[in-house]
């Protein structure tokens, strides 16, 4: 670019180079405190996590907590009211993006999720999500992880993310069912054929996409389907890493609720306004072109209708990039 302008113009710009310089190096400096601030206010949130995670699971009573009702409903009805039975399931229950990971299937397993956290991995770069598990009939883990590993915290560039491999107990695989087909009429073998399928659940969560190591092998339709499937992955992964598990209590109470609506409502709002401005408009014009749509008609008949183009992604590596995610999640925090 600058072999092919002025010398007047290639200077200017040289001292632009320098302007812009001196901007990256106070960015790098704020990125640097900004990281500290945020370890350092991390440290401060841990104890509260640890009080709330001993009160959800029972191992920590509260004070001026009734006793007179356990006594009157027996020792059996107590021990079903400890602690804050379904506390995370109803959590995630109640956030529009994990709520629509939930199946009823999951419910049963999600009632014995202790806890959630998550922490900042340096090497490489990203974050993990960590999940307790109490032991359940559903699978023998007990804590079952999610790792994102970033090429750029900053932007944000996802690598690639790497879950647990849930270990199942027979019979009790939540990700996938069984179907059951019925032998044909004088079939020698009388026994029903099983049939092993693929199905929705949360748990598929701990099963990321996967892309090949060689883009080469990729096309352009799958590189497209891979980067939605990430997309989305990433989506559920940061809503509980900055929403969940900071705000739980809200989820739980549906007091987060509540907010997110009231923000939908102004939005909305805004909305109405505008189109009911743009309705008032349009009534002055329908009268004038009452009479070019007769004309128009018998036109757009024998026209043959356009679809609306699609814009293909290139080949190669699907990564989510800052246009493509929308507004940039904060950087990881340490947990």
């Amino acid at each position: 670019m600058l072999e092919n302008v002025t010398p007047k113009i290639r200077r200017r710009v040289e001292v632009l180079r320098e302007i812009q310089g001196k901007h990256d190096e106070i960015e790098a400096k704020f990125r640097e405190e900004r990281a500290a601030l945020e370890a350092k206010y991390q440290k401060l949130y841990q104890p509260l996590y640890t009080k709330r995670c001993d009160i959800v699971n029972g191992t920590t009573e509260v004070e001026g907590a009734p006793e007179d009702a356990k006594m009157d409903q027996g020792e059996e009805k107590a021990a079903e009211e400890k602690g804050v039975p379904s506390f995370w399931l109803t959590a995630l229950k109640n956030n529009d993006v994990i709520s629509e990971e939930v199946t009823e299937r999951d419910e049963g397993a999600l009632m014995y999720l202790k806890d959630i956290k998550w922490c900042k991995i340096e090497e490489p770069k990203g974050f993990k999500l960590e999940f307790f598990f109490d032991q359940n009939p559903y699978f023998k883990n007990t804590l079952l992880t999610k790792a994102y590993h970033m090429i750029d915290e900053d932007e944000p560039l996802l690598e690639k993310a790497i879950g647990t491999e849930i270990d199942w107990y027979p019979g009790k695989c939540l990700t996938q069912k069984i179907l059951k087909k019925k032998p044909k009429k004088g079939a020698k073998n009388a026994k029903p054929i099983t049939k092993t399928e693929d199905c929705e659940s949360f748990f598929n969560f701990f099963n990321p996409p996967q892309v090949p190591d060689d883009d080469e092998d990729i096309d352009e339709d799958r590189a497209e389907e891979l980067q939605n499937l990430m997309e989305q992955d990433y989506d559920i992964g940061s809503t509980i890493r900055e929403k969940i598990i900071p705000h739980a209590v809200s989820w739980f109470t549906g007091e987060a609720i509540e907010g997110e609506e009231f923000d939908i409502d102004n939005d909305d709002e805004d909305d109405i306004d505008e189109d009911e401005d743009e309705d008032e408009e349009d009534d002055d014009d329908e009268d004038e072109e009452d009479d070019d749509d007769e004309d128009e008609e018998e036109e757009e008949v024998s026209k043959t209708k356009k679809k609306p183009s699609v814009l293909h992604k290139k080949g190669g590596r699907p990564q989510l990039n800052d246009g493509q995610q929308g507004e940039r999640p904060p950087e990881c925090k340490q947990q």
